[in-house]
């Protein structure tokens, strides 16, 4: 009989084995199939790209404003080219992750029930969508900005910059996950207030001290120390507060009428017990 189970353990085992190696496939496929196309198109990728240098981006006409057109230079001999791979991974994998996410969540949905299920699927999308929402901001907003200040930034007229592909690609990475990262904040309060460790009280009791942590935060993030663009920064992440707080709202609401429901259903429970133990009269 022991032996039986132990089979069907090992058994089971393996098939979970051959599901996950499975789905690692496809994921690999996907994502180097969208590199690929992203390696191909060339032109376009680094248009793109680049474009926040230029004095003429979306964002300084839609402001009003007139920079310097900020260049670039390479110093090695390999680096454009391997600078070329990497970003075309990056934008392969960024293309590909919805499919990724899909995958992960086929693996592991088999063993969730259905209300686990619900709030995986709105934890995994709601993931995905802030942080490319974060990234956005950052690439219309924050990082032209900052590409701007630190491009034209001297100490003196003597000293020339000359910034390199491989310093302006780290930065705008480096600044895409940052504020990918820092618009989940609805998403880990939302977890938060499901586990009962945050309130709505909470977080309004401590709001001047969230705005103070948000200016310190944006001051940081933004390289200008202008009002202007530490305002782009400070007041998306504020707004993302405010919208935490209505989520946490909801969320302890929501708890609160499940707990009322299942004290009512054992309440009726109670009762049914009572009545049925009742001696006949």
């Amino acid at each position: 009989m022991g032996e039986h189970a132990d089979d069907q353990n090992v058994g089971t085992f393996w098939d979970h084995l051959d599901v996950l190696r499975s789905c690692l496939f496809k994921i690999a496929v996907v994502t180097v199939g969208a590199s690929v196309i992203a390696f191909c198109f060339k032109e376009l990728l680094f248009d793109i790209v680049l474009a926040p240098r230029e004095s003429d981006f979306i964002t300084y006409r839609l402001f009003g404003l007139h920079p310097e057109k900020v260049n670039l230079m390479n110093i090695g001999l390999t680096e454009q080219f391997m600078i070329h791979m990497k970003t075309s991974f990056y934008v392969g994998f960024l293309l590909a992750s919805p499919y990724i996410l899909y995958q992960i969540f086929c693996f592991v949905a088999p063993g969730l029930y259905d209300n686990e299920r619900k709030y995986a699927v709105k934890l995994v999308g709601g993931v995905y969508v802030m942080f490319m929402i974060g990234t956005l901001i950052n690439y219309l907003c924050i990082f032209p900005m900052t590409v701007n200040f630190l491009g034209n930034y001297k100490v003196s007229e003597d000293v020339a910059n000359m910034l390199t592909l491989q310093s302006y690609m780290d930065t705008l990475l480096m600044m895409n996950l940052v504020m990918g990262i820092v618009f989940e904040l609805p998403m880990i309060c939302w977890i938060l207030g499901k586990l009962g460790l945050i309130n709505a009280a909470f977080m309004r009791n401590y709001r001047r001290h969230a705005i103070v942590i948000i200016l310190i935060a944006s001051a940081v993030i933004t390289p200008t120390g202008d009002a202007f663009t530490l305002s782009i920064v400070a007041l998306p992440i504020w707004m993302l507060y405010e919208i935490s707080i209505i989520i946490v709202a909801r969320t302890q609401r929501k708890r609160q009428e499940s707990d009322d429901h299942d004290d009512d259903d054992n309440d009726a429970d109670d009762i049914e017990e009572d009545t049925a133990i009742e001696p006949a009269k």
